[in-house]
Parts: C-alpha cells; sequence; structure tokens
C-alpha cells in the first residue's frame, strides 16, 4: 500500500472525526440554550411554573446583580433624579407615575413630551443630570426624530440610563404594530386574565412571584413578542381563546395555552440601552408595584426602596357608639383571631385599641359582654388613651378640664388592669394635635407622659403623600395613613 493511500485514509478518518466533533457540539449547544433560557415572550408557549401558585406566596431565586454587570467604563456620575415625559400637565397616566415617585420620596423633573423627540440638556459640567427617563407615552419615544434617538442612545449607554415606556391601546389602534427601531410586535386591544409574575426576572425587588388569578382590567390590554434573547417577560397573562393568537391545545375551557408578556424588559443587548415598557398604565395594581422596581433596577439602586416596613393599626373608639353599632362577643373573637393570621405574616403584629372609659357598660347586653371579653383579654392588645368622654380637646380652653378628662380615664385605666405607660395618645378626631391646642400637649404630658402621637393633618389632609410628622413639646408627631373605625 503505497504512502499516498494511508494518507488518503487517515485523511477521511480525521475529517469524520472532525464532522462528528462539531455535530455534537451544536447538540450540546442546541440542548443548553433552549434548557436553561429565560422565559419565552412568544405566543402559544407553556406556562411557566411560577404561574401555578399564589402571589406572593412563592419564594424567588436572587439573581446576580446588576445584570447585566456594569461595563468598567460606566461608572460615571449621574443625578438621582427622574426625567418625565408626559404627554399634558393633565393627563392621568402622568399623574400617576408623579404620585409614585411623590410617595417614594424620588426626586424628578416632568416635561412634556415633544412630537419631534426634543429634550432638556441630559447632561451639566461632565455628569449626567438624570438617571432615568419615562415616558408616558411610549411611540413618543419610537417615533422621535434620528437625531433626537441617537442623542438620546448616546447618552443612556454612557451613563448607563435606563428607559420606562407605557403603551395604552385605544380604539383607533391597529390590532398589530411593529414598533419602530426596535424587534418588538406589540399586539393590542386585548382581554386577558390569570396575571403571572415571572420568577426569573432579575428586577423583582419589592414584587414576589405569582399569579393573580381573575379577570384583569379593561379590555385593551398589550402584549409584546420578540424573538431577540434581549427580552424578557416580567409579567404574563393569558387571552381568551380567539382574544389573541395563541397556539397550542386548549388550557381550560376559552383559554389558549399561550400567555402574552404584558410588561418586558430589555436587557441592553440589542442596542445597549435597557428598558421596561408597559403594555397599559397603572391602573393595575401590579404595575404600580413593578414600577417601583423597574425604578431600582434601571436606576442601579440608586432609586429604591427599603424592604422594611413598620405597621401600626389604631383601632380608635373603643367603647363609644350607639346601642347597636358597638362590638359584641363575636366581633371580639373574630378581632384576636384576625390579629392570629396577621401574627403568621408580620412578626409580633398587635392591634393598638384607644379607649374612652366613660362608654363602658353603655350598649346592648351583647355589646356589654363584648366590652367585658375585651378586658379579659386585655394584655393580648396594645391600649392608648382616646378622652374619657371622647371630647375633642380644642373645646377645651382651659388646662384643667384637659387635666380632668384625662384623670378619669386613667383612672378607669387602673382599675381595669389596662396599660397606662405606652407613651402614646390619639386625641379624638386628631383634634389639637395640628393646628397645635397648647393645653392638649402639656396635659398630656403631665398625666400621661405622652411622647409620641399622630395626626393626618400636617401639612395638609390630601394628598396623603405629602403628609409629614412633626415634634412638638418634646412630643413626636407621626404621620397618620391607616384608621380603622369599629362603626363603620
Amino acid at each position: 500500500m503505497t504512502v499516498a493511500v494511508r494518507f488518503r485514509r487517515h485523511l477521511r478518518r480525521l475529517l469524520l472525526l472532525l464532522a462528528s466533533c462539531c455535530l455534537i457540539s451544536l447538540l450540546l449547544s442546541a440542548y443548553f440554550l433552549f434548557s436553561n433560557s429565560s422565559p419565552s415572550m412568544h405566543l402559544g408557549q407553556s406556562a411557566e411554573p411560577a404561574c401555578s401558585q399564589p402571589l406572593s406566596m412563592s419564594p424567588y431565586r436572587q439573581l446576580p446583580y446588576p445584570y447585566p454587570p456594569n461595563p468598567p467604563y460606566t461608572h460615571v456620575h449621574t443625578d438621582a433624579v427622574v426625567l418625565v415625559l408626559v404627554e399634558s400637565q393633565y393627563s392621568q397616566l402622568g399623574q400617576d407615575i408623579v404620585a409614585i415617585l411623590e410617595s417614594a420620596h424620588f426626586q424628578f423633573r416632568m416635561e412634556i413630551a415633544s412630537g419631534k423627540g426634543d429634550l432638556p440638556p441630559l447632561t451639566e459640567k461632565g455628569h449626567g443630570r438624570y438617571s432615568l427617563i419615562i415616558y408616558e407615552n411610549l411611540l413618543k419615544y419610537a417615533h422621535a426624530d434620528t437625531w433626537n434617538r441617537q442623542l438620546l442612545h448616546q447618552y443612556c449607554t454612557e451613563y448607563r440610563v435606563g428607559i420606562i415606556g407605557f403603551y395604552r391601546s385605544t380604539e383607533n389602534s391597529p390590532s398589530v404594530l411593529k414598533l419602530r427601531g426596535l424587534p418588538l410586535i406589540l399586539r393590542t386591544n386585548q382581554a386577558l386574565w390569570d396575571c403571572c409574575v415571572v420568577s426569573s426576572s432579575p428586577l423583582l425587588h419589592l414584587t414576589k412571584p405569582g399569579t393573580d388569578r381573575g379577570a384583569l382590567p379593561g379590555e385593551d390590554w398589550t402584549s409584546f413578542l420578540s424573538n431577540h434573547s434581549s427580552y424578557q417577560a416580567v409579567l404574563l397573562a393569558r387571552a381568551k381563546e380567539g382574544a389573541a393568537a395563541g397556539s397550542g391545545d386548549n388550557a381550560g375551557p376559552g383559554f389558549s395555552l399561550g400567555l402574552q408578556a404584558t410588561v418586558v424588559q430589555d436587557m441592553g443587548l440589542y442596542d445597549g440601552v435597557r428598558r421596561v415598557l408597559f403594555g397599559q398604565g397603572l391602573g393595575y395594581w401590579l404595575h404600580r408595584l413593578i414600577l417601583v422596581d423597574a425604578i431600582s433596577y434601571l436606576t442601579d439602586r440608586k432609586l429604591t426602596l427599603g424592604l422594611d416596613r413598620h405597621i401600626l393599626v389604631d383601632i380608635d373608639d373603643i367603647f363609644v357608639g350607639k346601642e347597636g353599632t358597638r362590638m359584641n362577643t363575636k366581633d371580639v373573637k373574630a378581632l384576636l383571631e384576625t390579629q392570629k393570621q396577621l401574627r403568621s405574616y408580620i412578626s409580633n403584629f398587635t392591634f393598638n385599641l384607644g379607649f374612652s372609659g366613660k362608654f363602658y357598660h353603655t350598649g346592648t347586653v351583647e355589646e356589654d359582654e363584648g366590652d367585658d371579653l375585651l378586658l379579659k383579654y386585655v394584655d393580648e392588645f396594645w391600649w392608648f388613651p382616646h378622652m374619657w368622654s371622647h371630647m375633642q380637646p380644642h373645646l377645651f380652653h382651659n388646662e384643667s378640664s384637659l387635666l380632668e378628662q384625662m384623670v378619669l380615664n386613667k383612672e378607669f385605666a387602673l382599675e381595669h388592669n389596662i396599660p397606662v405607660d405606652m407613651g402614646y395618645a390619639v386625641a379624638p378626631h386628631h383634634s389639637g394635635v395640628y393646628p397645635v391646642h397648647l393645653q392638649l400637649y402639656e396635659a398630656w404630658r403631665r398625666v400621661w407622659n405622652i411622647r409620641v402621637t399622630s395626626t393626618e393633618e400636617y401639612p395638609h389632609l390630601k394628598p396623603a403623600r405629602y403628609r409629614k410628622g412633626f415634634i412638638h413639646n418634646n412630643i413626636m408627631v407621626r404621620v397618620s395613613r391607616i384608621i380603622v373605625n369599629h362603626n363603620n
């Protein structure tokens, strides 16, 4: 056998071996790509596991943060300010966005969005003026002229600034819409059910994965479709069969197996700009949570809310009320059971009961038994004084009358083993707290050694997000947001 023949045989074997290795490599790549891919946004795909869980009950896995990681050159300074581009200063969605920013105490600047996409100055002396840009109308961003869009994208990539956009369908919206400049297709005016929070989304912070069962409000929902790896679904929902294109077997009466992505996250792999896009406004409560999480994620936690909350629920007017409206034994047992249930979610949760001793045993027989049962379980609750006769303090023009009322209530408390050392009190109707009634603060200090109270009125009753606390005469006045009235 000649050397040439041997060489050809070895060459063929080598080529066959190389071809086999390439084929195995392709098969392995395809397996790992499709088995580890993020939840698909294609219509007609099966539901991901979190959709079978009740909302906020299933734990979720924290992904490495930030994702994708910051490139070394993007560590530049931007002010912790949000630029909000609205249709008008009176538009409902614009006001909803501003209300959430104000409630979270995030700084922002609101501008009317230009039809050509004109923007206010984005930089000043080498640093970025905004850490996030929010478009009330996604089309104002998509239809901006080439010059303004390039400027915006250059700013977003150089300063690592994200974009949030909302698309709201109208009766004149086309059923299918291609978003200019992005590999996204929008399907409009849908009625959707069973909204699911995708557990693998890296932007989740306050929001937990799970499913909110039932119909979503309205029939003007927009879903997003993309085949680019930069896009991940954040919220998924089911469409009624025939309401939107879907494939697959019937998953239940009137439903398609497919899931529609109503909120999507652009990871920035397409053009370097990270985005979160909403397929409706903020009328749906989950959208509000996702918006807060999206702000946190896109600003790299520069604008974020902590996970700790301190809750105090005051129940005023204990023993107060006309016959037939007061608590009986059944109500007291229900209160105890509710407190027990809440303690399974909130450590050491305890209702705070405000009492007016003058009205003890002034109801029906059943209601008087309810009074006695409350005092039997006096140690199960917290207690605070609420004026002996439920009179508003500002109606007392001298301190001695206020002192007399408070002493009577304190004697009642001591007689019935109600704690008197909590250092907290609430005036009926928050009267005298603000505007300040000087005699009230002095009487509180002398009789009860009060250190903390609350009011809804400072500086104004509405809107609630503007309320603030203050300190007067060494008494801290906290913001009151929740009032439970047993007469309701």
